[in-house]
Order: structure tokens, then sequence, then C-alpha cells
């Protein structure tokens, strides 16, 4: 990968990246409230079962997919990915958290320079783009690898799951990042194992009643 390419990889992965993430805990606020995450070990441990048995095996092959469509330029083939990732979101607040952060990025390249015009006119005729087409389509607009570009993905999604944690329970930085180096290192460890298989799964029913809960919990920070 260039350097040039991986200035943007690191921008993207980046908190200060304008797509929303902050507002969202995906469904861990919930778990806080109910008890089951209470300190850095349950922490760690939340976030590795939802790379495991959620992102990992249905999020991970999706973006594989969705990026390889992009650079190929089969918009139709993105379009339906889109469409059968929306379709497999549990619950209204994860299913609005991707629209909402897909949104923003959407919009967010339409005035960044250099960019494919066929990549935002595609885009833009998108009724609801989720994150991960648009994150996908601005990494093949990149030059960035597809592996690179998940691992970035999820690299971003954990290092929020953290921040949520330390802004929820009594958690400080040092915890959070050994909980991020210990998450670094499974990612890198899932990384060999990555392939567009036809044969996966987002079953992780903890997650949606916790986040289905979640959109009528009294007391809350995050949107999701």
């Amino acid at each position: 990968m260039s350097l040039p390419a991986r200035m943007r990889l690191f921008q993207m992965a980046s908190q200060a990246f304008p797509i929303g993430g902050y507002s969202h805990s995906h469904g861990l606020e919930a778990a806080i409230e109910s008890g089951c995450i209470h300190d850095e070990g349950s922490v760690q441990q939340w976030i590795l079962d939802v790379l495991s048995f959620s992102i990992n095996s249905y999020e991970v092959p999706g973006l594989l997919d969705m990026g390889h469509a992009w650079a190929a330029e089969d918009l139709d083939a993105v379009r339906r990915l889109n469409h059968e990732f929306l379709s497999t979101r549990e619950s209204a607040e994860l299913r609005s958290a991707t629209v909402q952060m897909g949104f923003s990025m959407r919009a967010l390249l339409a005035v960044l320079p250099e960019l494919p015009t066929a990549l935002i006119e595609t885009l833009t005729l998108m009724e609801e783009p989720s994150l991960p087409c648009v994150w996908s389509g601005a990494a093949a607009a990149w030059s960035i690898e597809p592996s690179d570009s998940v691992a970035a993905y999820l690299w971003s999604w954990a290092e929020n799951q953290v921040l949520v944690a330390m802004k929820a329970l009594p958690m400080g930085q040092s915890s959070g990042q050994r909980v991020l180096l210990g998450i670094g290192a499974h990612i890198a460890r899932l990384a060999k194992q990555w392939t567009c298989s036809a044969m996966r799964s987002n079953f992780a029913p903890g997650l949606a009643i916790l986040s289905a809960q979640h959109e009528t919990q009294y007391s809350r920070l995050f949107r999701s």
C-alpha cells in the first residue's frame, strides 16, 4: 500500500473522522445498565464476543464483498449487498446507527477532493447507504486493500466501544489501553482467516435483545 493510501486509511480509522460514531454504543450501554458489563475484563470480553460472533462472521465478509464490487465497478452488486446488509440489522437502533453513519460519511466524501464522480453519484442515488457500503467505496477509491480497510473498520469500532466504556464506567485510560492492546492482537489473528465466504452468520441474540432494550432505556448517554 502506498504512503498516501496509508495516510487516508489512518484518517478513516481516526475518532476525528466526523461520521458520528461517538454517539452510538451499539448495545454496550444497555449491557452496562444490565450489570453484565462492569469492569475492564467484562468490557474486553464483550468486545471480543461481538467481534467474533457478529462482526467478524458477517460484516467482514460483507465488507470484502462490497470492496470487490466497488473495485470491479459492479454497482448493481454494491446496491444488492447494501440492501442485504441492512436487512440483517437485528434492532431498529442497530439499523439506524449504520444508516446514520453511512449518511454522514457520504456527505463528507461529497466535499472531499479527488474522489471518483461515479462513487459520489452512486452513493447519492442510494436511499440508505450503510456504513460498510460507503466505507468500502471510499477504500476502493483511495486504493486501500480490502483487508486493510476491514482492519481499520474493526479498529475504529473497537476503539469507539472502549471510549463508550470509559464514559459509562469507572474505567480509566490505562484500562482502556490494555483492552485495546488485547483487541488489536485479536483483530490481527482474525485477519488470517478473512475471506468472502458464503458461510456467514451474525447470530448474537444477546446483542439484539440488549440493543432493543436500549431503545426504551430511561437514562442514557448514547443513541444506540
